[in-house]
């Protein structure tokens, strides 16, 4: 497994890592035992960084997470943790929480569910307007200073937001959405990462699945799958969405790979300071993500690629109308 470092002063953490969110039903009911079987492989194929959020099923990833790690040497991964999400007890959700105090808090829980003393990198999962990034770093760095947090990392937050808040405190990384379709951290947000030397750790490499050449055309997802609820997913847009697909796939073909491959790999060549996050809940799809980061895309590569696909080519937005203002960006 290659390594990458998360900035200037983050952790070195594996080239690829490992996003557990849709272990526990975002996109409609998965298999416990696969899934801790999945982080297993994951593990013993040398992946190290592992995402979750305290708000994932309430809790129910964290504490599915620690099963996996159970057993496990904590020097052998990294924990990236997102917190501040707040839920109601259905499908709601109830805006941020960024309070020094609320920090603290939902960091204790954390530990407890996860069964550790310290997270390696802990993040505010989205910008809470009412309170100044100011205040929510400078409570992760009262946890830095008292052990029980390593770094401090952002996640969809804009240029101006992250220098304010690299201001209290060196941030490791940047988690953001970032795939062939989803390009919006390209503009101001990558110029600004690099010019602060902080990483980013891009999820939604392949948009839900949208873009990993196993979603078709009138597919409708089991209950509680949040792709019921995505512009791109909409029956207006995917058609669409899914013939920048095929055309993906042909240049897959002509590298000898799978569109999933290709599409994870070009994320990662990006840069040497990204890292890309796949969400696979199954030991095959994840056996499948593997070999990307072995795959030495040419400038001609690239090139065919970005005619497949150009930037902007896709139809919908990536959230809801309802989420896309608590984002760093839009599409």
């Amino acid at each position: 497994m290659h390594t990458r470092t998360l900035g200037s002063t983050g952790p070195v953490v594996s080239a690829l890592g490992l996003g557990a969110m849709g272990m526990s039903g975002a996109y409609g009911e998965a298999d416990r035992a696969e899934s801790i079987a999945t982080v297993h492989a994951a593990l013993d194929a040398g992946v190290t960084l592992i995402d979750t959020g305290d708000f994932y099923a309430m809790g129910h990833n964290e504490l599915l997470v620690a099963e996996a790690l159970r057993g496990r040497s904590r020097d052998s991964y990294q924990l990236s943790v997102k917190f501040g999400m707040l839920r109601g007890p259905g499908p709601q959700f109830g805006g941020q929480d960024g309070r020094p105090e609320a920090v603290k808090n939902f960091l204790a829980y954390s530990l407890t569910r996860l069964g550790t003393d310290h997270i390696d990198i802990y993040r505010p999962a989205r910008l809470d307007p009412a309170v100044p990034i100011e205040e929510t770093v400078g409570a992760i760095k009262e946890m830095i200073d008292a052990g029980h947090v390593r770094h401090v990392g952002l996640s969809e937050v804009d240029a101006a937001t992250i220098r304010r808040a690299h201001a209290v405190h060196p941030i490791a990384d940047l988690q953001f959405e970032y795939s062939l379709i989803s390009r919006a951290v390209e503009t101001d947000i990558l110029p600004t990462l690099r010019e602060l030397g902080i990483g980013l750790t891009a999820y939604g490499v392949l948009s839900r699945g949208l873009i990993s050449g196993h979603w078709s055309a009138g597919r409708v997802g089991g209950a509680g799958d949040v792709r019921g609820f995505s512009p791109r997913f909409a029956s207006e847009n995917v058609e669409h969405n899914l013939t920048l697909v095929d055309a993906l796939r042909r240049v897959a073909e002509a590298k000898g790979c799978t569109v999933a491959q290709l599409a994870i790999a070009w994320v990662a060549a990006q840069g040497g300071d990204i890292v890309p996050l796949v969400g696979a809940r199954t030991r095959e799809r994840l056996s499948e993500a593997l070999p990307a980061l072995e795959l030495d895309l040419t400038a001609d590569d690239l090139a065919e690629i970005e005619k497949a696909v150009p930037a902007g080519s896709a139809r919908g937005d990536r959230y809801p109308a309802a989420f896309m203002s608590s984002l760093g960006a839009g599409n």
